[in-house]
């Protein structure tokens, strides 16, 4: 068969066969149903920026860094208050002073995150604000002050700033004598008598049973260390910075004699020779109550009664009984 006849051939074929297969692949409406799945419009490009997201109902966008899920009002009254965040951590009236470590930062703000040290002229240095005076502020005040120069100066709206005690330094008491660690205690809040002086470890035995507290600017305490223990906060009072706290060693007490543990002996309120006695181990089988004899300041005591008062520095002695 000549090649111009073969070639017409499969022309024919095709123009009868194309109709019918694109009838096959094209059903009718009632072939798919009586809702045909829609057919998705063509993109069209994007002729302007979106809008931003609003909460419904909100009546104002809230300032940078305010916490998710504050309304607008709350985020306004924060900033009404141009934003102050201070440590928790910390007292609230606690004073900055020289040689305190803090951290200065603005809440969102990763880029502004300030450590210092604040120096002998209670003043740091800060991003943006060069000199800022540190000393003689709370946290709290130093955040408003800080806050507001941010502000004043454009370099934030309403930013939220946060001032962290990182060390304390410049406010302390010190606590010497019996101690169990004597030294310096900062004080970066308010604290009683008795939590110094279970920080520092209690008085040991040598010590006595009482500490002098000396104010800064006061009258010199004594209070015992049972009171501080079991007493009201009338009894224990609350230290300052500067203040001094003392455990002086015990007031001895020296038996000698026929006594079961003769020695020196701390001692104690309101004890009597009659505990005193007891104290040293009791008299021996040899020994007699009725043979006691105190030195006082150098001076025999003429008579002795067993429940009067023991003072710091008796030697008691006692004697042989008589068979």
């Amino acid at each position: 068969m000549p090649k111009t006849l073969i070639l017409t051939a499969f022309a024919l074929i095709a123009l009868a066969w194309g109709p019918a297969a694109s009838a096959q692949r094209v059903q009718p409406a009632s072939a798919l149903g009586a809702n045909p799945p829609p057919v998705a419009a063509p993109l069209q490009p994007r002729t302007s920026a979106p809008a931003p997201y609003t909460p419904s109902g909100a009546a104002a966008a809230l300032p940078y860094g305010a916490p998710a899920g504050q309304t607008p009002a709350a985020a306004a009254a924060a900033a009404s208050t141009a934003g102050v965040a201070a440590d928790s951590s910390t007292d609230k009236n606690y004073i900055l002073g020289p040689a305190d470590v803090i951290e200065v930062s603005v809440l969102g703000r990763t880029e502004y995150v300030s450590r210092s040290r604040i120096s002998e002229d209670g003043t740091i240095q800060l991003q943006y604000l060069g000199t800022v005076t540190a000393a003689n502020r709370t946290a709290a005040q130093l955040s408003e002050d800080v806050a507001k120069a941010l502000e004043k100066g454009g370099f934030f709206t309403s930013p939220i700033v946060r001032v962290d005690v990182v060390s304390y330094a410049s406010r302390y008491v010190t606590v010497l004598g019996n101690f169990g660690s004597p030294g310096l205690v900062p004080v970066d809040r308010a604290y009683r008598l008795s939590e110094i002086v279970a920080r520092v470890g209690g008085v040991k035995e040598a010590g006595s049973d009482y500490v002098i507290l000396t104010p800064k600017n006061g009258t010199e305490r004594r209070l015992t260390v049972a009171t501080l223990a079991t007493g009201g906060v009338a009894d224990d009072p609350y230290v300052s910075a500067g203040d001094k706290i003392y455990a002086p060693p015990a007031e001895l007490f020296y038996v000698t004699g026929q006594i079961k543990g003769p020695g020196a002996f701390a001692v104690i309120k309101d004890m009597t020779f009659r505990m005193a006695l007891s104290r040293a181990g009791g008299v021996t089988d040899s020994g007699s109550e009725k043979k006691l004899s105190v030195t006082r300041k150098g001076v025999k005591l003429a008579h002795v009664d067993l429940d009067s008062k023991v003072e710091a520095g008796d030697v008691i002695n006692v004697g042989e009984r008589l068979f």
